[in-house]
């Protein structure tokens, strides 16, 4: 008998040894109100309970992000990644939902309402990712085996153990790699590959690995720079040879093999087209995607007819800006001179990462006050009530990974470690000036550092929500959050308005090219264009960006979409609540419940504005 059975078998013993200590008129009085009242309060402490064990077997199912939460009791173990260890996690998953759906959601507080609401959207999108073959598509130029070194980058290294935790993960890593050299090879046989655009990149991403000398081999670099603190000369010495004979006895033959298969036998049979519909059930697995990273129940269809109406949209307000400028030329000229001209670029790495160290600083609400009464962090308070504690940092992109990937991402904070907005300084002349305070704003302040901080540190709630990330939230916030550089004056140089311009139409266009290649079938140089006629962005920047969307079907669709709900949400607070609307607290009900799902966002967004009508 498990617990949750145990639990309900000595509940009933309760109810009816309860009732026989009472007298009869005070059973008839009083049984049903006790009865319900004790049953729900223990369905609410079992429920809590419940999440709080699946909380538990997800960080021993993911021990590694239990180590970047600072669990360290699974230190030593990694995640398999083969099929087998698949079908485990999608019996698991199933296991729990059914669990889960065994309360009787009624009998819960508000509070646990909405938690069971989440974990169940959560456990349902699980297994709907898990009905088609993920483990057969895995690899792509932004992430894989072959970037796992970057997993390494955000452990917590507290002690000496911790090194030597993370190389005893290292030892066993080999395995991983042999898997996703067998779930390909396995796919391939079933009709599954990935674009042979796609694979190259991979490619190249090995190779670099391979090509690279031990002493700047990637993996090394946690044990070279490993806190000098923990170890003499003598075991630092010790620590690097030992990791050195890992990654040449383990790591490197591993990678060799799996670069062999991909480069002799991967690749010439890699799909030469572009879109996830041409792979077996490609069509429904693209229209599952849209609505999972959308959390919406729009077609492919539909979004891709709203994202050419907001291209329509934002070109309207972009040629505004060029009218506002006397530009002597049409708008192909202008976005050529924007591409073209010195005055918009750095000339090395280090001044383009310096503009976004500077930029940071500007916009930073975590400083207690401003040194400079001009700053636009005095803005900040007039359009948030609450902010995280949580310290960021900005790094550049690993240079291995760097040529293959989009402008900047961004890693959460973990215990004992600051969050980081990660910027691509590869090719530095293809970064304009105009760009870096959107991206700086998305990426970090008010962006994805703020709101994801804002959730991590929620209080009263069970674990998970902490970490839920709904796509088209948290990227939905990330674009919304760009229109609020207007409020903090970020754009007053009209440049740098188009560059938040360019930024907003990128966003739009996905919609249109995402839904083209993978439902459309849309060729990658149809995609390629309509970004070069609508925006200021790099053939380098777009390229990288489209073949993101190749290997990422679906998950460029959330930003735009989520974006335009909350837009939609303010706007409707505008309107319904007039002088009582102060947008400090319409951002407070948008960050107040961490990510959730739109539909969800909408509803109490709007118990919120009927809240406030009658207050």
């Amino acid at each position: 008998m498990n617990k949750y059975n145990n639990f309900l078998f000595l509940f009933s013993t309760f109810l009816l040894t309860s009732c026989v200590s009472l007298d009869i008129d005070t059973v008839i009085e009083n049984s049903e109100p006790k009865v319900v009242d004790v049953a729900i309060k223990d369905q609410n402490i079992l429920f809590e309970d419940f999440l709080d064990s699946q909380w538990d077997e997800g960080m021993k199912d993911s021990p590694v992000f239990a180590s970047m939460l600072g669990i360290k009791k699974y230190n030593k173990q990694i995640s398999s990644n083969s099929i087998e260890q698949f079908n485990i996690n999608k019996d698991k998953s199933l296991s729990a939902l059914n669990k889960l759906q065994s309360f009787d959601i009624n009998l819960l507080n508000e509070s646990n309402k909405l938690n069971f609401r989440l974990a169940e959207l959560g456990m349902q999108n699980d297994i709907s990712r898990m009905n088609y073959p993920t483990y057969f598509m895995q690899l792509n130029q932004r992430g894989g085996v072959q970037s796992y070194y970057e997993t390494g980058d955000r452990l917590i290294y507290s002690s000496k153990q911790d090194y030597e935790d993370w190389l005893i993960r290292l030892e066993s890593y080999a395995v991983n790699i042999a898997n996703s050299l067998n779930n390909n090879k396995e796919g391939l046989k079933l009709g599954y590959s990935q674009p042979k655009i796609v694979t190259s990149g991979v490619i190249a991403q090995i190779k670099a690995i391979l090509n690279s000398d031990i002493s700047t081999n990637p993996y090394m670099k946690i044990f070279r720079d490993a806190n000098e603190e923990f170890f003499n000369d003598e075991e630092k010495a010790d620590l690097i040879r030992r990791a050195t004979l890992v990654v040449e006895g383990s790591i490197l033959p591993a990678y060799q093999n799996l670069y062999n298969f991909l480069n002799d036998e991967y690749l010439p049979k890699s799909r030469n087209t572009i879109g996830i519909s041409d792979v077996p059930n490609g069509m429904e697995w693209y229209e599952d995607l849209a609505k999972y990273h959308t959390t919406t129940n729009l077609t492919p269809d539909e979004i891709h007819n709203i994202g050419l109406s907001e291209v329509k949209r934002i070109r309207l307000e972009m040629e505004q800006i060029i009218k506002s400028l006397e530009w002597d030329g049409d708008f192909n000229s202008f976005l050529n001179y924007l591409r073209t001209s010195p005055r918009f670029y750095y000339d090395n790495p280090e001044d383009l990462f310096n503009a976004y160290l500077i930029m940071s600083k500007t916009i930073d609400p975590l400083l207690p006050k401003p040194l400079d009464p001009n700053l636009v962090v005095n803005f900040l308070p007039k359009l948030f009530k609450t902010f995280p504690r949580a310290p960021y940092g900005v790094k550049p992109i690993p240079d291995e990974s760097a040529p293959f990937t989009t402008t900047a991402y961004y890693s959460s904070a973990t215990k004992g470690k600051p969050g980081y907005f990660y910027a691509n300084l590869y090719k530095p002349e293809s970064r304009p000036k105009y760009e870096i305070p959107v991206l700086t704003v998305h990426e970090a302040v008010p962006g994805h550092h703020f709101q994801i901080s804002i959730a991590q540190e929620l209080e009263n709630v069970p674990t998970f929500r902490k970490y839920l990330s709904f796509t088209a939230f948290v990227e939905g916030w990330g674009l919304y959050s760009e229109e609020l550089g207007e409020y903090i004056g970020l754009y007053d140089d009209p440049y740098d308005k188009f560059g938040q311009l360019t930024y907003d139409m990128w966003r739009a266009i996905r919609l249109v090219v995402d839904t083209g290649m993978h439902y459309k079938d849309w060729s990658r140089d149809d995609a390629i264009n309509l970004f070069l006629e609508n925006t200021a962005k790099s053939q380098l920047d777009i390229e990288n960006e489209v073949d993101r969307y190749i290997a990422w079907p679906g998950q460029a669709l959330a930003y735009k979409i989520g974006q335009l709900k909350i837009l939609e949400l303010r706007t409707k607070a505008e309107t319904e609540l007039g002088d009582k609307f102060d947008i400090k607290d319409f951002h407070y009900e948008v960050l107040k419940r961490g990510s959730i799902p739109l539909n969800m966002l909408e509803m109490y967004i709007n118990d919120w504005i009927e809240d406030s009508l009658s207050s």
